[in-house]
């Protein structure tokens, strides 16, 4: 049994997922009539309050889509120094947009309304950007799965509309955050100007991201995500696999978590962990002695048949999912501790 806690996108479809992929009707999506793209869509403009959505292979492109269409060539995006549209995302800011970065040090990836403040570039400077946007990560990945407090987000919504800044969501793994806070979807859908959720991740889609915003935005959205070579046809196969998850997959998140702290107490009982990030979700983030690197451990983890990465000097990260089950803890625990 290999154990695979490398990522959350590991997962594969469900039986019941397969079945209702496999019966979805079809259409062409670039010619706006897929009915099975369409109505996932629409379920999940409604489920955030928004006015509308586009499905997109990835979150990588549904955040590139909305930093295209927030910024201009020689703005600036506002973000924090470990977020995913910087570091994970091929410099896709500074390629697709001729866009700048701000890079903040928040709180494990999580910036405040003061820092935001302090980052604006100042109007009128010709020798500086201009600010046009701030990005928040929630959960945030390179802090272990944090979230952010809701009423820090408000306030970080003050500022934007103080400065005529755009408010964009990272929320790969929104849902995440939702089922450990009690927060609802209109509540992010009321306070963010562009929305970015994955399907592919905590909710085990094979694929597919949807950005979200006013119908303006996704129109012009839906124009660069042809430009970028992500206009797909028969789409609706993998739609029905977003509706299937919203619709079965979204509460057993909470399993995720438990089994993400569990392993977590695991590791503590390892000698050669020197600190382990606080477990809020599914990630869980171990600082080993320098006496041994992470990629060698991370080898010598795969040796016992457990996959995790590397995250960073001294890193390793583990992350629980859809697949990742109780009899797969318990061996995890076995090759571990024994």
């Amino acid at each position: 049994m290999t154990i695979d806690l490398r990522s959350d996108t590991v997962t594969r479809p469900t039986k019941e997922m397969q079945e209702v992929m496999w019966a979805a009707p079809l259409g062409d999506d670039v010619m706006g009539d897929d009915p099975t793209v369409n109505a996932l869509q629409e379920k999940v403009a409604s489920l955030f309050g928004m006015e509308a959505a586009l499905f997109c292979p990835s979150g990588t492109m549904t955040n590139q889509l909305a930093i295209r269409v927030h910024t201009q060539p020689g703005s600036d995006v506002i973000c924090d120094k470990n977020s995913h549209i910087y570091l994970y995302e091929g410099g896709g800011i500074m390629l697709n947009s001729f866009s700048s970065v701000k890079l903040l040090d928040g709180d494990r990836g999580r910036i405040n309304a003061s820092q935001v403040a302090d980052a604006i570039s100042p109007e009128g400077d010709i020798h500086a950007t201009v600010s046009r946007m701030v990005s928040l990560e929630n959960t945030m990945n390179k802090g272990g799965g944090s979230y952010y407090d809701f009423n820090e987000i408000l306030q970080i919504r003050k500022v934007c509309d103080q400065n005529n800044l755009a408010f964009h969501l990272d929320g790969a793994r929104l849902f995440n955050a939702l089922v450990e806070t009690g927060e609802s979807t209109t509540q992010f859908g009321e306070v963010f100007d562009s929305i970015s959720i994955c399907l592919s991740k905590g909710l085990g889609c094979p694929i597919g991201s949807l950005l979200l915003g006013t119908k303006e935005l996704i129109t012009k959205a839906k124009r660069f995500r042809k430009v970028m070579g992500g206009g797909w046809r028969q789409a609706g196969f993998l739609a029905a696999a977003g509706i299937y998850a919203l619709d079965n997959h979204v509460e057993r998140l909470k399993e995720d978590h438990q089994r993400a702290r569990i392993i977590a107490d695991i590791f503590l009982q390892k000698s050669e962990v020197e600190e382990i990030y606080p477990v809020d979700t599914n990630i869980v983030i171990i600082r080993i002695s320098s006496e041994i690197s992470a990629p060698e451990y991370v080898r010598n983890l795969a040796e016992k048949g457990i996959l995790a990465v590397t995250f960073g000097k001294n890193l390793v990260r583990f992350v629980t999912h859809h697949d990742f089950n109780d009899d797969h803890l318990q061996e995890l625990r076995n090759r571990l501790l024994r």
